[in-house]
């Protein structure tokens, strides 16, 4: 086996400076095969592109379309409550690390949103974290569950945004046609 040699770069001292690594040249009888230069496999089986262009909807993946529901879902809200809301941050989650102790009777405080025994969004109050920070409140949306209750895009797109008026509404202490007065007429 041949180690490459690293360029010296002291007679130019303003070129850039890698870390010297050492790259192998196996030889022809080696066992081992480089993938060449096209970074290809050894029979050319792989994958040489995307499945799909980065414009249709299908490129992205089903959390990355869930991130985006609730931006949209959540962006009305936001124009509306911008000043009451600055202190306020959305997130997302898998699952609800929250369980019911009983799921049969389980009553939810007013700053969880369930579909009985099932958590679907949670509002954090802010507070002080363990190692004595300050944090700032925040709504946690649960992915899963959400997504198994809604039947199409359209029916997700309601669901977040009901989640979020009970969250925000939980937020300022309002009731909910406070913050959407045409929650009601659905």
């Amino acid at each position: 086996m041949k180690c490459t040699s690293v360029p010296d770069t002291r007679s130019h001292p303003t070129a850039d400076v890698q870390p010297l690594r050492s790259e192998f040249v196996a030889d022809s009888r080696s066992s081992r095969r480089s993938s060449g230069a096209a970074g290809g496999s050894r029979r050319g089986r792989e994958m040489r592109g995307p499945l799909l262009p980065q414009s249709v909807p299908g490129w992205r993946s089903r959390a990355e379309r869930f991130d985006m529901a609730v931006l949209e879902a959540y962006e009305p809200i936001e124009r509306r409550w911008h000043k009451r809301l600055t202190g306020l941050d959305v997130a997302v989650d898998e699952i609800p690390r929250i369980a019911p102790k009983d799921p049969d009777t389980v009553q939810w405080p007013p700053e969880v949103v369930a579909d009985g025994p099932i958590a679907l969004a949670r509002l954090i109050p802010a507070g002080v974290d363990v190692r004595g920070d300050p944090t700032r409140a925040r709504i946690v949306l649960f992915r899963k569950p959400i997504e198994r209750r809604a039947k199409d895009s359209v029916d997700l797109t309601d669901l977040l945004h009901e989640i979020l008026v009970a969250q925000v509404a939980t937020y300022l202490g309002v009731e909910t046609t406070v913050i959407d007065p045409n929650l009601d007429e659905d």
